[in-house]
């Protein structure tokens, strides 16, 4: 039972490129494959085989993924040079040091596609799922406070109106604390003004999701139902023993749900109001992501600011949060049709970059694209005596993809070495591959991938029973 080329040259670690966060991988002994009833052969594993601590969960297994709202182009434009540049490298685990790097996690691994990841958990570095600590041991040792106290991991959708940043927000400039994310809090190295720039315009891109239950000035529409209106009444009420507070004077809604101020709630210092807007998708709440549900949030406010609410007011603060916390959530169904869009739009960087003879985002856009096609090709089974059909339709879409990794690597030799024309035909070659030959190819293949919704599950349900019972349990 052999394993050909490719599963050596694509098989290789963690990849959270394009905002997904990505299995570990190893080649596995050919025994060990023969045991397993699968019919895929890319082996995700756990934090057991990986330098982070056993149990680490990044949320691998999921065949739908929540999709990016881009202001630009809801505005009817498309993305900026800056924002894929951006994009390309908020999912690059090479803008990342130490731990972070080896592991091949990046910012889309705690922020899957912009938004939040509920699921991700570090042991040691999380207290509980959605919970990250940003000065935990693991990824620097200069920032160690010998706490644990991780925050719960925010979503950046509309993030361009929430600043000051940080959960206690302590840093006013968004890219002063992405700077920080990167050199303080993951050990990266310094990164360069363009890449900065990038990072911002890609974060500031993305939208809140739309939410028809609130009309203009953030008040409830007239589909409201009764129990939202009481609520809403609720949320404008003075307190009764601080008649100066009140929900909506923290939370106003003719903004964004957040007044950009610092306040005591009782749950630990001075935090930064967080916003109310997409709200129901964003748990665990409260900094420190102490609570699952906006039940328990009023509760909170309920004792520690003696309220006196029934339990009737209760139920309707909750209904109406529910409300204002809604969206249109958009998700994607993972394939090759997705995948080679996103392939299309972080390549498209080269472009600018081969002709400006920029090494440095060359080698980033190389490296980060490299990553997302090997990712694919470990979605595609390349064991050909084991019972998975279409072993030629598989074959061919490997090879092409290797010719894609192949062809990125003489871009960056080209433009490393001056030869801006010779890289530039190369990258002509890429993008016509990449437009047409490639989708077909793994068209074909698909029915036999990972993409298939019953080889994933058969994948994954014996991924489970060949992971160690540890492992298992902390998950």
């Amino acid at each position: 039972m052999a394993w050909d080329i490719l599963a050596l040259d694509f098989g290789r670690g963690r990849d959270t490129s394009a905002g997904r966060a990505r299995p570990a991988r190893i080649v596995l002994l050919a025994l060990v494959v023969a045991l397993l009833p699968l019919r895929a052969t890319a082996f995700p594993l756990g934090g057991d085989q990986t330098v982070l601590p056993a149990g680490t969960e990044f949320s691998e297994e999921a065949l739908a993924r929540p999709r990016e709202l881009f202001h630009s182009e809801a505005m009817g434009g498309r993305k900026s040079y800056l924002v894929n540049l951006g994009d390309l490298a908020f999912n690059s685990p090479s803008i990342l040091g130490g731990k972070a790097r080896q592991a091949e996690m990046s910012c889309g691994t705690c922020h899957v596609n912009g938004a939040s990841n509920p699921k991700l958990f570090v042991p040691g570095a999380s207290s509980r799922p959605g919970t990250f600590d940003t000065t935990s041991l693991i990824f620097n040792a200069r920032t160690f406070n010998s706490i644990l106290d991780p925050v719960r991991i925010p979503s950046l959708r509309g993030a361009r109106y929430l600043a000051p940043y940080g959960h206690d927000g302590r840093i006013t400039s968004l890219r002063d604390f992405v700077y920080n994310v990167i050199v303080n809090e993951f050990s990266g190295p310094k990164p360069s003004d363009q890449v900065l720039d990038g990072l911002v315009a890609y974060i500031n891109d993305i939208d809140f999701l739309p939410n028809p239950k609130l009309a203009p000035g953030g008040r409830l529409g007239t589909q409201a139902s009764v129990e939202e209106r009481r609520g809403e009444q609720l949320f404008f009420k003075p307190f009764p023993k601080q008649a100066e507070l009140s929900c909506a004077g923290c939370h106003g809604p003719a903004g964004t749900f957040n007044d950009q101020f610092r306040h005591d709630v009782g749950s630990g210092g001075l935090v930064k109001t967080p916003t109310l807007l997409n709200a129901n998708f964003n748990a665990p709440y409260f900094h420190d992501g102490r609570y699952d549900s906006y039940e328990q949030v009023v509760e909170h406010f309920d004792r520690v600011f003696d309220l006196d609410l029934s339990a009737q007011d209760t139920q309707d603060l909750v209904a109406y949060l529910n409300a204002v916390g809604d969206g249109e959530r958009p998700f994607d169904k993972d394939g090759v049709v997705l995948r080679m869009k996103e392939v299309l739009e972080l390549s498209s960087v080269l472009e600018v970059a081969i002709a400006a003879a920029d090494t440095t985002v060359v080698s980033l856009a190389v490296t980060g694209v490299g990553a997302e096609l090997r990712e694919l090709t470990e979605h595609i089974p390349d064991i050909r005596n084991m019972t998975v059909g279409g072993k030629d339709e598989r074959l061919a879409a490997r090879a092409i993809l290797k010719d894609l990794v192949l062809t990125l690597r003489r871009i960056d030799l080209e433009v490393a070495a001056g030869h801006i024309d010779e890289a530039m035909a190369e990258y002509r070659k890429f993008a016509q591959l990449v437009n047409f030959d490639v989708p077909v190819a793994l068209k074909k293949a698909e029915p036999w991938s990972l993409f298939n919704s019953n080889v994933h599950q058969s994948h994954y349900t014996a991924l489970g029973r060949m992971l160690p019972v540890t492992s298992r349990q902390s998950q």
